[in-house]
């Protein structure tokens, strides 16, 4: 036993530092069904093949990581052939169908993953390692009760072997061979009280020491196929995956950096915009108070073809809408052509150097087209006389924010 323990310590810390880089395992990941069926008989003094019975049953297993699984099963043995020879280790025959049921755990070492790694899918082939222990009960005729006792309990180990066949794409089924061993633990212990005689009673001249043990005489080979059906888990597969990538503290470091790094330009970009407010607030204080002013006189002639006037309507982040503070100003390239109907306006759209190429292409464009609808759609100006182009990025005014703008160039054609 402590053979056993210290095995599956070992075993066990191979699986932990294997489970380092896989994905996180939670509870309902990773579970299966397993329908398994075959034939059990002694493991000596009888004849192999002549003395098997059925045997079916059922196992729920969950892996834990890819070389180690826990699982719980339940198998019954049906009464087919007679196990009488004295001395009779496995009690008499019974009329029942089902003779025997053995309840237990088991784990499971994939000694394919262990000894050859594990590339994040399962193998076409696999090898595991199986051992286990549970619970032994055998159903007596009532004839026998007084030499064997009524139904007898005891508890079993067993070791044995599964040979896997993994497939379907998605790796949703394994056939597998199952051969095994059962030893039934208590036989020494038991046979003084089958027998009817007392506790430290000899037995062919062989003393019963009472001791729970592996005995030949008291074991049970196992031949059974099964087949399983893997249940999805929260990863989308049938089995365990990698982590994408797994981070070193020198990740985490620069990405915190990276971090504080955007929160600084963000409260830069604060800034920016707070000034922008306050300068856009103050030029609509500005346009109001033009508008109460007396009107000018009308404006001296100017060159033919000359550009008489250049207006900036300005836009905010990733934006193409005009807002409020902005109207004012295409209003003034609106009056100027209604003012004078020989005149055209050229709409040069842009966008500020930041962001994606591609991005502030479209915002160059869209802007134009902006400052443009509206003259048409609110001021009624002929489109005729507008031309909008997007110009892509700029990086013409020191401020960084000025560059989300469009210039209105107003040209006099005559």
């Amino acid at each position: 036993m402590k053979k056993i323990i210290l095995t599956l310590a070992l075993l066990m810390g191979v699986v932990a530092a294997q489970a380092q880089s896989m994905e996180q395992n939670k509870f309902f990941d990773n579970w299966s069904v397993t329908l398994k069926g075959g034939a059990i008989m002694p493991f000596q003094g009888y004849a192999f093949w002549p003395s098997a019975r059925g045997i079916f049953g059922a196992e729920i297993r969950k892996q834990l990581t890819p070389v180690f699984g826990l699982g719980v099963e339940g198998e019954a043995t049906i009464n087919t052939t007679s196990w009488e020879k004295e001395p009779n280790y496995w009690g008499p025959k019974s009329p029942n169908i089902i003779d025997h049921t053995m309840a237990g755990m088991f784990g499971a070492v994939n000694l394919s993953n262990l000894f050859g790694g594990y590339a994040g899918k399962p193998r076409v082939f696999e090898l595991e390692g199986v051992i286990g222990a549970g619970w032994l009960h055998a159903f007596h005729r009532t004839e026998s009760a007084n030499v064997y006792g009524n139904d007898y309990n005891s508890w079993y180990t067993k070791a044995g072997a599964n040979l896997n066949f993994n497939f379907g794409e998605s790796r949703a089924w394994t056939f597998s061979l199952k051969p095994s061993v059962v030893w039934d633990m208590n036989g020494d212990i038991m046979m003084p009280y089958r027998h009817n005689t007392n506790a430290r009673a000899e037995w062919n001249g062989e003393p019963r020491n009472g001791k729970s043990q592996m005995n030949a005489n008291h074991a049970a080979v196992e031949l059974e196929a099964g087949i399983t059906y893997h249940f999805k888990g929260s990863n989308g597969e049938r089995y365990m995956t990698f982590c994408p990538y797994k981070y070193s503290q020198d990740d985490i470091d620069a990405l915190n950096g990276q971090i504080n790094g955007l929160r600084n330009q963000l409260n830069g970009l604060q800034g920016d915009l707070d000034a922008a407010n306050a300068r856009n607030a103050q030029l609509q204080r500005d346009l109001d108070a033009a508008r109460k002013a007396p009107k000018a006189e009308p404006a001296k002639a100017v060159d033919p073809n000359a550009k008489y006037m250049n207006v900036l309507v300005h836009f905010k982040v990733n934006k193409t809408n005009i807002t409020a503070d902005q109207q004012a100003n295409v209003e003034r390239v609106a009056m100027y052509l209604k003012n004078n109907p020989s005149s055209t306006v050229e709409i040069k759209g842009y966008a500020s150097p930041e962001g994606p190429h591609d991005n502030n292409v479209r915002l160059a464009n869209g802007r134009a087209e902006a400052v443009k609808n509206m003259l048409i759609n609110k001021y009624k100006i002929d489109a005729n006389r507008i031309k909008a182009q997007g110009c892509g990025e700029t990086d013409m005014f020191k401020e960084l924010s000025w560059n989300r703008v469009s210039i209105c160039e107003i040209i006099v054609k005559d």
